[in-house]
C-alpha cells in the first residue's frame, strides 16, 4: 500500500538513495533548506519541501507531518559548523522533529531515525558482545568524532522515552560509497562498515515494518540478504541501544 512519507535531511547521501528506492510507489517529500537542491530531489522521484531544520519552528514541521504515515530523520551536520552546529542539527534538530510528531492531531506518523553504531554513554557499560577489536574501534571513533557521537546519544536517549508515537532507530556502521551488496548483519552487531546503498535499502524495507517499533537496530555489512536479516532481528526483538 502506498504511503505518505517525509524525509528530513532530504539531500543527504542516504536520503537521496532512499527516495530513489521508495519514490516510485509512495508519495515522498524531502525536506531541504536551499532551492539549489530541488533538481536533485526531483531526480529521485521525491517532492522538495523547503524547510530549515535549524531555523523553522516546531509548528512548521507539525504541519508538514499532517496525514503522513512515516517520517525518516536522516539529517546531520556532517562535521560542518563545529560543535555548536552539531548540537543544533543532530540533537536539537532531532528533538524538534520528535516534538513536531507529538504535535500532530489524530494519527501520528511513525519515525525511523538514522543514528550510528556504538552510540551510547561513553562513561557507561561497554556492550557485552563487543570484542577487543570493537573496543579499540570505539575508542578511535569517540576520539575522532566524540561530539557527534555524544549528541546522537542524547537524541536517541530522548527518543526512547517517548511513547505517543512509534519509532525505530537504525544504527549503521561506518559508511562507505561502495556499491551495495544487498546483504547485511542486523541487530546487536560488532563495529564494522556498510555501504550507504545497503543502509538505504534497510530503511526502505522498514517503511512497511510497523513491527520494528521500539527497536534500535545495528546495521553493518554481512552475508545475509537484508530482508532476511531485518526480519530475523525484528523477530528477535533485541534493542542495541543501552539507554
Amino acid at each position: 500500500m502506498s504511503k505518505n512519507v517525509v524525509i528530513v535531511g532530504g539531500h543527504g547521501n542516504i536520503s537521496l538513495r532512499l527516495a530513489k528506492l521508495i519514490g516510485a510507489n509512495n508519495s515522498v517529500k524531502s525536506v531541504i533548506r536551499t532551492e539549489e537542491h530541488i533538481q536533485d530531489i526531483e531526480a529521485v522521484s521525491s517532492h522538495p519541501l523547503l524547510l530549515s531544520l535549524e531555523d523553522a519552528p516546531v509548528a512548521d514541521f507539525t504541519r508538514a507531518f499532517e496525514d503522513v504515515d512515516v517520517v525518516y530523520f536522516s539529517a546531520g551536520a556532517g562535521g560542518k559548523g563545529g560543535a555548536e552546529r552539531t548540537k543544533k542539527v543532530d540533537y536539537e534538530g532531532a528533538v524538534k522533529i520528535f516534538d513536531a510528531i507529538e504535535g500532530v492531531q489524530g494519527k501520528k506518523p511513525r519515525l525511523i531515525l538514522v543514528s550510528a553504531v556504538d552510540v551510547r554513554d561513553p562513561d557507561g557499560k561497554v556492550p557485552e558482545h563487543y570484542d577487543e577489536a570493537d573496543i579499540a574501534s570505539s575508542k578511535r571513533t569517540w576520539g575522532a568524532i566524540g561530539t557527534y557521537m555524544r549528541w546522537k546519544y542524547e537524541a536517541d536517549k530522548n527518543l526512547v522515552k517517548r511513547s505517543s508515537f512509534k519509532w525505530t532507530i537504525v544504527r549503521p556502521g561506518g559508511l562507505t560509497n561502495d556499491e551495495g551488496t544487498g546483504k547485511a548483519t542486523i541487530g546487536k552487531t560488532h563495529i564494522a562498515q556498510i555501504s550507504r546503498q545497503d543502509v538505504a535499502q534497510t530503511l526502505a524495507l522498514l517503511l512497511d515494518r510497523d513491527d520494528a517499533a521500539g527497536l534500535a537496530l545495528d546495521v553493518i555489512g554481512g552475508q545475509t540478504p537484508i530482508a532476511d536479516a531485518l526480519d530475523a532481528a525484528i523477530k528477535k526483538g533485541e534493542s542495541a541501544f543501552l539507554g
